[in-house]
């Protein structure tokens, strides 16, 4: 079967190549992928600027169809649609992260995609554990965002409260970002959107999904909209997913005292910021690393709910044959989730 492999390390070296069909195991459920989502994850794979273990398989957004499985397997049976958990194939199950559900910090982790081989192929061969069926009225396409939504529901519905009526900056308007924005205007919070000019396309998305405002931040006064906004106020609120250092900045100098601040894009390097701006006001700050076992049931359960369309976030839908295409889309912001999908 075809798989896009990181074959060494070193820049590049990604390649569409065959490797052997894996075998489903007695305790394995083996799936058929049917879309994958290129996250950045991948991109900084190809660049090798995050840690990999080449020869991998790329990519750890996925949703598919159980093809195979084991004897052992009482979860789901062949031809159940799932979407599949991978950021767990490697933990050791008995830290205190573990033990948790908070297996993001497990030392020894080692996600599909980067730590072991990921999604980007025909078939895959995950443990029961890692499978969530999808309800019937999810498209296959929608459920392959399951893992980057989990990350936007941890933000908005574990870590942070959000109420009917606060206003809230959302900076950098990328998938995780515009999902965060969905459940923010679900709460019937206003939205301000911020995004430079290469976000044209993803500013006009977040329109669609129901911004209050959109925001140029190169070109439009940040704090004074929001001043506008909130009659001097502040914020109730910031959900940074840019990862830029400005954006921080202006963040922190938005949200009002006492307000909420999230941070859920990676910035990459170190900043400088006014740190005391988080004293003298008084914030609550958070940091969102992925998601965690309480975080998938909650994405299930909102996903049965059918109050939430996250169809409009996936812009382009390609064979994995082109991925080359896909991944320049992606990195010249020419799209927002970008879905592959094997041609075998």
């Amino acid at each position: 079967m075809k798989a896009l492999v990181k074959t060494r390390p070193g820049a590049g070296n990604v390649e569409l190549i065959d490797v052997p069909e894996p075998e489903c195991t007695t305790d394995g459920v083996k799936v058929e992928v049917k879309f994958g989502g290129i996250c950045g994850t991948d991109i900084h794979v190809f660049h090798d600027t995050f840690k990999n273990y080449p020869p991998v398989i790329l990519c750890h957004e996925f949703s598919g169809i159980v093809s195979v499985a084991g004897e052992e397997i009482k979860k789901v049976k062949p031809g159940d649609p799932v979407v599949v958990m991978g950021s767990t194939m490697v933990q050791c199950g008995t830290c205190e992260y573990c033990r948790q559900g908070f297996y993001m910090f497990c030392s020894i982790r080692r996600g599909m995609g980067h730590g072991v081989d990921g999604g980007f192929t025909k078939y895959v061969v995950v443990r029961e554990d890692m499978v969530y069926p999808v309800p019937d009225h999810i498209s296959l396409e929608e459920a392959a965002l399951a893992e980057p939504f989990a990350t936007a529901v941890q933000a908005i519905e574990e870590l942070t409260v959000f109420n009917v009526g606060d206003t809230i900056l959302l900076s950098g308007p990328g998938p995780i970002g515009l999902m965060c924005l969905a459940l923010l205007v679900s709460h019937g919070c206003r939205v301000i959107v911020a995004g430079t000019s290469d976000d044209t396309f993803r500013l006009e998305v977040a329109e669609t999904l129901g911004a209050h405002l959109i925001v140029d931040a190169a070109e439009q006064d940040i704090q004074g909209i929001v001043d506008r906004e909130t009659n001097g106020r502040g914020v109730d609120g910031v959900v940074e997913a840019s990862g830029s250092e400005a954006a921080v900045t202006a963040g922190l100098r938005a949200v009002r005292k006492m307000g909420q601040y999230v941070q859920v894009g990676i910035l990459g390097k170190e900043i400088t910021v006014d740190f005391d701006m988080i004293l003298y006001k008084q914030l609550k700050v958070f940091g969102v690393l992925g998601h965690t076992l309480r975080t998938w049931d909650r994405v299930v359960r909102i996903f049965e709910s059918e109050k939430l369309d996250l169809t409009p976030i996936i812009s382009h839908t390609l064979p994995l044959s082109r991925w080359q295409e896909a991944f320049d889309l992606f990195e010249k912001k020419q799209g927002l989730k970008i879905l592959l999908f094997s041609e075998e």
